[in-house]
């Protein structure tokens, strides 16, 4: 009895080693596929709502396509972006560096920078070099594209 038992346990362990590894090739295979064509950079967010609450970051990759930012979650399996920033009318109304407490959840060199699209408001954390690229991105709007990125620096 104690043998047979023994076999189911080992069979139940190797089942859920192998599908945790499988969960990581295929997160990792995702990750790899979006990185490949370039255009991306590590990029938390955060939503704000409307009644001044905060939600939780979220780690992400953010993918520049054309005039638009998708971001993806780094766990998940969606291809589809969770989020989609339009350069189109976009606002940068606050930039800051992380607080004490935030520090933990983002990258050592994070810069924070609240963005409006429309009714749709989040905080974007990035690397100093992301955060430049992204205000890059944002000033290289064409002609007549109202984009607002006179925010305050810290």
């Amino acid at each position: 009895m104690g043998e047979h038992l023994a076999l189911d346990i080992g069979g139940v362990l190797a089942a859920v080693v192998l599908g945790v590894v499988l969960t990581f090739l295929i997160m990792s295979a995702r990750r790899w596929l979006f990185e490949r064509g370039g255009g991306t950079v590590e990029c938390s967010l955060r939503p704000l709502e409307a009644d001044g609450g905060v939600g939780v970051w979220r780690l992400g990759i953010g993918r520049y396509r054309g005039d638009e930012l998708h971001w993806h979650r780094i766990f998940g399996f969606r291809s589809r972006p969770r989020q989609v920033i339009h350069r189109r009318g976009l606002v940068i109304s606050n930039r800051r560096r992380p607080t004490v407490s935030e520090a933990g959840a983002l990258t050592p060199d994070a810069g924070i920078i609240e963005v409006r699209d429309g009714e749709f408001t989040v905080e974007l954390a990035m690397g100093v070099a992301a955060l430049t690229g992204f205000l890059a991105w944002l000033e290289a709007a064409p002609p007549g594209f109202p984009v607002d990125v006179s925010s305050s620096s810290p």
